[in-house]
């Protein structure tokens, strides 16, 4: 039997994949797991292993070898984020305005929670859509004097601190809005974009409206009633109870430039439910975890769940295939920011210099970021790694 590890008595780091190869087998044979949630499993276990394959690479000066494995690369691992982070922020420098940019937080009421798990794909779709259109409809509303149209990059988060189901969208936005008709910018106000409460309202309205056409359409799985006419009354209380309740929008400070803004968007954008850092122990069946407790002014905490449960919790994260989890709405949208953020530029700072993409090796990303030199021999302090050999991947299915 394996071993249980902590971080104390075995490793100096542990990871979800340990978890995985502690107590998956178990939990696979427990559950009865859709097919994304089994691959997901089997790209971390497999990640950074002789499963994968790999190269051996050897210094050319001392002749130390090393073997270096290759990476998963699923969005859901812990471990593949770092590169995949890097390359966007990258390319995401080419697109910054010369102004101040918003962050703003839409929260779906907990209430949902169990047909969002059922229905991912449909309901957090329109969570984008809600957002987006509640978004366009102040920004062109003449109380709000900016008439015209916002650019919105907006981020899906599913997770909470204690790896619970807590559907929201975080959106940056650009502090002014353009108008193509008159080819104008207008700013916002440096303190604020829309009043808060407003926004909630309008994006509760919007989202039950499409959450309405959805069920009508019989495009959503209802959990826990499968005649219609129940279905329908649940569904109908359901949406009563949630026109009634107080949707969750808020604003954080608004970012001073561009350069908090790539900040930001570093921290966030590639998260995965939970990072290797913050696992403690592996024993005895339990996975203890830090987590900030959000109604104790984050205070830094620590959680212990059964090996069951946190796996449970992990795979609840896990994203429908080809769901794009980062989307772009407005004049950033994909289709118009090559057109239209020269011209923004133009019209709010024509002078000043921005940050613009670079081209870098993966070993001018690692040295920047982590401050090591994947080429430099680890031995001799001199040499260069150089590949020597190519490792196939072992027999084991992770496609």
């Amino acid at each position: 039997m394996k071993q249980p590890l902590t971080v104390s008595n075995r490793k100096n780091h542990l990871e979800v994949a340990d978890v995985f190869h502690f107590y998956g087998e178990q939990y696979r044979q427990s559950h009865n797991q859709p097919y994304e949630q089994i691959k997901v499993m089997r790209h971390i276990q497999a990640c950074r292993t002789a499963s994968l394959g790999g190269h051996v690479e050897q210094c050319n000066e001392c002749g130390f070898e090393r073997i270096s494995y290759n990476s998963c690369r699923d969005r859901h691992c812990p471990k593949c984020q770092t590169m995949t982070k890097e390359r966007w922020l990258n390319d995401r420098k080419a697109e910054l305005l010369p102004c101040g940019y918003f962050h703003l937080v839409f929260t779906l009421p907990h209430t949902l929670n169990p047909i969002v798990l059922c229905n991912k794909k449909i309901m957090l779709a329109i969570l984008f859509a809600a957002v987006n259109e509640t978004l366009q409809a102040f920004a062109n509303d003449p109380q709000w004097r900016l008439n015209g149209q916002l650019g919105i990059i907006a981020v899906l988060h599913t997770w909470s601190q204690n790896l619970l189901d807590h559907f929201h969208l975080h959106c940056l936005v650009p502090a002014g809005a353009y108008s193509t008709a008159q080819n104008k910018w207008t700013p916002a106000r440096k303190s604020f974009l829309f009043r808060i409460k407003s926004l909630a309202k309008e994006f509760r309205k919007r989202y039950l409206r499409k959450l309405e056409k959805a069920y009508q359409k019989n495009e959503l799985i209802f959990p826990g009633k499968t005649a219609s006419i129940g279905a329908q009354k649940a569904f109908g209380e359901m949406s009563q109870e949630l026109s009634e309740t107080d949707w969750i929008a808020y604003a954080k400070r608004p970012f001073a430039g561009p350069e908090q803004v790539l900040e930001y968007l570093g921290r966030y954008t590639h998260r995965v439910a939970i990072s290797n850092n913050r696992i403690i122990s592996i024993d005895n069946g339990m996975v203890a975890f830090t987590y900030r407790d959000r109604r104790s002014k984050n205070e830094k905490k620590t959680m212990s769940l059964n090996a069951d449960e946190f796996i449970r919790r992990f795979l609840l994260h896990v994203l429908p295939k080809g769901f794009m989890k980062i989307r772009y709405f407005g004049f950033l949208s994909n289709i118009k920011k090559k057109k239209y953020i020269p011209i923004i530029r133009q019209l709010i700072k024509p002078m000043v210099k921005l940050l613009r993409k670079i081209k870098e090796t993966v070993q001018q990303i690692m040295l920047r970021v982590t401050g090591i030199d994947i080429i430099c021999c680890p031995q001799c302090k001199k040499g260069e790694m150089r590949k020597i050999k190519k490792l196939p991947k072992l027999a084991w299915d992770t496609s």
